[in-house]
């Protein structure tokens, strides 16, 4: 009876301090956040956003691209000596540019001492030295027909159809040749509109 005294004593201890063990532990928990509060490092003032200057952000030497089709047949490639990316305009430049494109219809090839697109991708300008070449695959309307472009500068648009140039150009087609101040041409219609001092020489056939 001695010993059955202090166990029934110690019983009704644990089950008083059960009741208030709920509210330990949640004040146990409130000074550990309150600590770790305590000793987190202070935050960061949010720092100013630096406005985008005309820097590269990134550039890449010797670089060549190739994209190919799903029988795996190369469709274009494109490849320069360095290319640059700035980013307040988003403008891409491409030194010692050279491209070449094919499909089912002939190929086009064009090289240039510089090529830049605009921020939306919408066009590209070739600047210096600048040469495009069209062949045509032979067909039931006649023989392979070829067009060569050649200028200091020439913008083509990014839907493929069309090319212009405000300084002196030259144009070759099927034995053709034909030089202008300025030249507007759409692929879609085959008319090419020469303007300022025209000057055409005709191969006899």
């Amino acid at each position: 009876m001695k010993l059955a005294l202090p166990l029934a004593r110690l019983h009704q201890g644990w089950d008083r301090a059960a009741v208030y063990l709920p509210v330990l532990t949640m004040g146990l928990l409130a000074l550990g956040s309150y600590w770790i509060l305590r000793s987190a490092p202070e935050p960061q003032a949010p720092t100013l956003l630096r406005p985008a200057t005309h820097e590269p952000d990134y550039f890449m030497r010797g670089f060549s691209v190739r994209s190919h089709g799903t029988d795996g047949a190369l469709l274009s490639e494109l490849s320069g000596s360095q290319v640059r990316h700035y980013p307040d305009n988003d403008v891409i430049e491409i030194d010692q540019a050279r491209l070449l494109a094919l499909n089912s219809s002939g190929y086009t090839r064009a090289e240039a001492r510089l090529l830049s697109t605009d921020g939306q991708q919408s066009q590209y300008l070739l600047e210096g030295a600048v040469t495009v070449e069209r062949h045509g695959s032979a067909g039931k309307a006649g023989p392979e027909s070829s067009m060569h472009f050649a200028g200091e500068q020439l913008r083509v648009y990014a839907d493929g159809q069309r090319i212009a140039s405000d300084l002196p150009v030259e144009l070759t087609r099927n034995g053709n040749r034909a030089t202008a101040q300025s030249l507007r041409y759409d692929n879609s219609t085959g008319v090419a509109e020469l303007q300022g001092r025209v000057r055409a020489q005709l191969s006899a056939r």
